[in-house]
């Protein structure tokens, strides 16, 4: 209640009076206002008004205007409008311009005391709504997507692309590579942000139970059903759905997805009633579902109708060069939230790290921090805090640095990097005979990675020279 401002704008100076006595009684700062001009000059101040009491027809104006002109300047004031002409169509008028409620003069005190409280109530939930909406934004911005590499910034550039879109997209990618945090970033950064985004792991519900998790049923359409229950689709409505691990989904189940998807239309399990859908789709999986179209374990039009706009996100092994940002990361975030100091790691774990495979990638990562901050609570992190499977991971042989000689003419740092780049794709292919699916797994890339920079590069094999 302390701060919280009520502005009272009545040309009748002993309602005003008394209003304002009982309002100050109660700890709120009041302010009173004999006109409508009065109000406006008031209303333009900096400092917040949280409930305005309004009288419906003032001496220079209609209380309705100036209902409308306060809240242009305060978004989360709530208005009571007074009057002496009481009527259906006054009432219906004001709560359809926007304010809280109506109340017919003359009112019982305690009775306008109540009303106040109420619409308080409702104006602090509106802030608070407002501040999680803020927090929520804030933390699926783009740049809580930690990564600096090429790899990842295709990403970004993707999500910032078809945010604004209502079309369905497909995220893809290993487990632990962040394919939620994707998918959030594209719904608080959209047109719905203000909406639900509601998630649903198709690999994590039996498919029995599954269509009504999705669609929800009515009390009555099988055994256990004591009663109606709504399901995600409409939970999302106006929002956004996350279908994660939707490889999953039964045969079935995808012919229903698919009709949603085409008709934006679905039936609760055992009801008759048709409900519309108005909710954007982000599906994602860590199969291929090419392959599994292929195999016939995937329906090929329901693929095709997911994956109108694709997003593929890297795994960790391929953007190595963003582990020093996650590591960091990772450590300010439990340094927070578990009271612990570390203070960085030392280079010769890191190289451990850049050289493991990260079969688990950042969700791996990320457990590993946290287990190192437990464990170890504060200063740098070397080998002795590293689990042992990390240092028996088998690591590149890199040149001795002390053997390099930068000329006095200096060194083109990128050409030098990328000539190392070069010779190791070629040692790969060399080693395995030019099978671009082996030296993928030699050097840890995606094929579709190393296809791209053999090409980029003009790689080829010797023979092709001749």
């Amino acid at each position: 209640m302390q701060g919280q401002r009520i502005l009272i704008v009545d040309d009748e100076a002993g309602l005003r009076t008394a209003l304002f006595r009982a309002l100050d009684r109660k700890g709120y700062q009041v302010i009173t206002a004999a006109n409508k001009k009065e109000a406006e000059t008031i209303s333009q101040c900096e400092k917040p008004i949280d409930l305005a009491l309004v009288d419906l027809r003032l001496p220079d104006g209609d209380g309705l205007d100036l209902m409308a002109q306060i809240k242009s300047v305060h978004k989360n004031c709530e208005v009571i409008i007074l009057t002496g002409f009481g009527s259906v169509e006054n009432a219906v008028a004001a709560t359809q311009a926007g304010a809280f409620h109506f109340i017919c003069k003359p009112f019982n005190l305690d009775e306008i005391m109540v009303l106040v409280e109420r619409a308080m109530a409702h104006s602090q939930l509106q802030k608070e709504n407002l501040q999680l909406r803020s927090a929520l934004h804030k933390k699926y911005q783009f740049d809580n997507i930690i990564g600096q590499s090429e790899a990842i910034s295709r990403v970004l550039e993707m999500i910032e692309r078809v945010a604004d879109s209502e079309s369905t997209v497909l995220v893809t990618g290993e487990s632990g590579t962040g394919k939620e945090l994707v998918a959030k970033a594209i719904h608080y950064n959209s047109p719905r942000a203000t909406k639900p985004f509601v998630p649903i792991n198709c690999g994590a519900i039996p498919g029995e139970l599954l269509e009504s998790e999705l669609f929800g049923h009515i009390k009555g359409a099988f055994t256990g059903a004591i009663a109606n229950r709504v399901g995600r689709f409409e939970l999302a409505t106006s929002g956004t759905l996350f279908l994660d691990e939707i490889g999953d989904m039964s045969p079935g189940l995808q012919v229903k997805l698919l009709r949603v998807l085409q008709e934006r239309r679905f039936e609760p399990v055992g009801s008759a009633k048709t409900i519309h859908s108005d909710v954007r789709v982000i599906a994602a999986t860590n199969i291929d579902l090419e392959k599994a179209v292929e195999e016939g374990k995937f329906r090929e039009d329901l693929y095709y109708r997911l994956n109108v706009i694709p997003i593929r996100i890297p795994a960790l092994r391929e953007r190595q060069g963003d582990i020093p940002l996650l590591f960091h990361h990772f450590i300010q975030e439990f340094n927070r939230s578990r009271g612990r100091n570390l203070s960085g790691i030392t280079p010769e774990a890191l190289d451990v790290l850049l050289s493991y495979s990260w079969p688990g990638n950042i969700r791996e990562l990320e457990n590993l921090v946290e287990r190192i901050a437990i464990l170890k609570g504060h200063g740098l992190v070397d080998l002795n805090d590293l689990p042992e499977k990390y240092l028996r991971s088998p690591r590149v042989k890199f040149a001795d640095p002390s053997k390099i000689e930068i000329p006095e003419q200096g060194v083109d740092f990128n050409s030098a990097v990328d000539q190392y780049e070069n010779t190791l794709i070629l040692r790969a292919l060399e080693k395995t005979g030019w099978n671009r699916n082996q030296a993928a797994l030699l050097l840890k890339l995606n094929r579709t990675t190393l296809v791209e920079k053999i090409k980029k590069k003009g790689l080829r094999p010797p023979e092709a020279e001749l």
